[in-house]
């Protein structure tokens, strides 16, 4: 099956890239997510505080445009310290590859501790590389943490897929066979189309065995986007896989959770979109499946609504629970704001806990919401974790029109193209990181912002930018991808 998933992208994002629509899920050092556990924070240096990585996919290296880099930022007690920061990119020494326009490295991004030395490992999935003069494309760079953060890196190198048509196209990790040991999910754009990559890695770049599974012959569902997590509460890993299926002459969003074991097997179908996250958010112990629908309500997008939707199929200790799936619009009764056709709502989540009462709360990017005479300026919403599910009431919004958030709403900005729930300061709440990577002209920006013990607050935000972090100016979509 064609990638009709990616054409559709390209059609309706008003972004060049669309790295903040695929960025994976994050996995928990050496262990599966916890059920519910969406945004497993990553430790790079083992401190005990989260950390977080922010790609600069378009970002000018040794002289070649478009090279990307990643900025590393480390928790601390007092949240990310941007004083305490690394850069990355194929320039890098001890970092695998050499800058070129077009690799866009930073864009593919998960995280897990793939060689299970208790540290967590950050992966690139690096899928514009090209292969000597091959017509293959596509590598998969792990930088390994350890007890001075993120240093040095290793490309896998066998075994590989005997097709790499841009390979880490989207990129996963978690324990997907349930043995203990951190796995790596990568898809591509040649059959099968998604490939799982048996841990431990080695710090010479060599999985434990390689298992191609062929998601389009299985489903009718090609592999553009997997997301982890666990929905069933067992010890394995599940995978969500999105993609688009045949729906009369054309195509259609569509996702298939494929329950982890001994393989991974189908285990049914829910609502399509563009992004999506795994979490707990009516705390009964399996994770809930969040799909992101930033189109609109349409025959070839049944899950979408004006402005945009999200949909919460909820789990259960069988997979997916017989509870009707529940759709949340900025129509939702208590979600700030009012759904209005363009808004994009759903473009972009993230899952964690803001305020410690045990429910994951969620993260949804509108990047395209207009905000006074701004156009697409961009805004988010924190929707609450309840007993009863995901629910509009008690949601905020922020954007750069809040008192409190630094700079000023402007057309075109896109704030909250990417979004982060995370918690770098330990203190068992998770903070907002977003993202606005067309801010100055594509320069890119990134904000962070505090929690209280009634979650998300813009008391205190402040944001980065790539050269605040020792990164290149000019036009480099710095916060297109989020990982941590």
């Amino acid at each position: 099956m064609p990638k009709m998933f990616r054409t559709v992208l390209v059609g309706a994002a008003t972004a060049a890239l669309t790295g903040s629509l695929l960025a994976a899920t994050a996995a928990t050092a050496g262990a599966a997510p916890a059920a519910g556990a969406d945004q497993i924070r990553a430790d790079f240096n083992g401190d005990g505080y989260g950390d977080l990585a922010i790609s600069a996919p378009l970002g000018t290296v040794s002289g070649k445009s478009n090279a990307g880099y990643v900025a590393v930022v480390y928790g601390t007690a007092s949240g990310l310290d941007t004083t305490k920061r690394t850069l990355i990119s194929q320039a890098t020494t001890g970092i695998p590859g050499t800058p070129e326009s077009g690799d866009y490295f930073g864009d593919r991004m998960t995280t897990g501790d793939l060689d299970g030395d208790g540290y967590t490992d950050l992966v690139v999935g690096v899928h514009g590389e090209r292969i000597g003069s091959t017509d293959e494309f596509g590598a998969l760079t792990v930088v390994w943490g350890g007890a001075g953060g993120l240093k040095t890196g290793t490309d896998i190198s066998s075994p590989l897929p005997e097709n790499r048509n841009e390979l880490g196209w989207s990129v996963a990790a978690g324990d997907f066979d349930g043995d203990g040991v951190t796995d790596l999910a990568a898809a591509n754009n040649a059959m099968p189309g998604l490939n799982i990559f048996k841990g431990p890695v080695s710090r010479t770049g060599k999985a434990a065995a390689l298992t191609g599974v062929d998601t389009s012959d299985a489903t009718g569902i090609n592999t553009d986007k997997i997301v982890a997590g666990d929905v069933n509460g067992d010890a394995a890993t599940d995978l969500l896989v999105m993609g688009q299926e045949e729906s009369g002459d054309g195509y259609r969003t569509r996702s298939v959770l494929y329950k982890g074991g001994t393989t991974l097997k189908p285990a049914g179908k829910v609502a399509g979109g563009y992004a999506a996250t795994i979490a707990d958010v009516n705390k009964d112990g399996y994770g809930d499946i969040v799909t992101g629908n930033f189109m609109e309500k349409s025959a070839d997008e049944p899950n979408g609504g004006t402005g945009g939707a999200v949909t919460v199929t909820y789990g259960s200790a069988t997979g997916l629970s017989t509870r009707t799936p529940v759709r949340i619009t900025q129509d939702t009764a208590g979600v700030p704001g009012a759904a209005e056709k363009g808004d994009a709502f759903g473009w972009s989540l993230s899952a964690g806990d803001t305020n410690g009462d045990g429910y994951a709360d969620v993260a949804v990017g509108a990047p395209s919401e207009t905000l006074g005479s701004a156009q697409k300026a961009g805004s988010v919403v924190v929707l609450r974790g309840s007993a009863n599910g995901l629910t509009g009431t008690g949601a905020k919004a922020f954007s750069q029109s809040t008192s409190g958030v630094p700079g000023t709403a402007e057309s075109r900005d896109f704030f909250g193209a990417s979004v982060r729930l995370t918690d770098a300061d330990g203190n068992g709440r998770a903070e907002l990181v977003a993202g606005a990577y067309a801010e100055n002209d594509g320069a890119g920006s990134v904000w962070l912002f505090k929690t209280n013990a009634s979650g998300t607050t813009a008391t205190g935000a402040k944001s980065v930018s790539g050269p605040g972090l020792g990164g290149p100016a000019g036009l480099s979509y710095f916060g297109d991808v989020l990982e941590g």
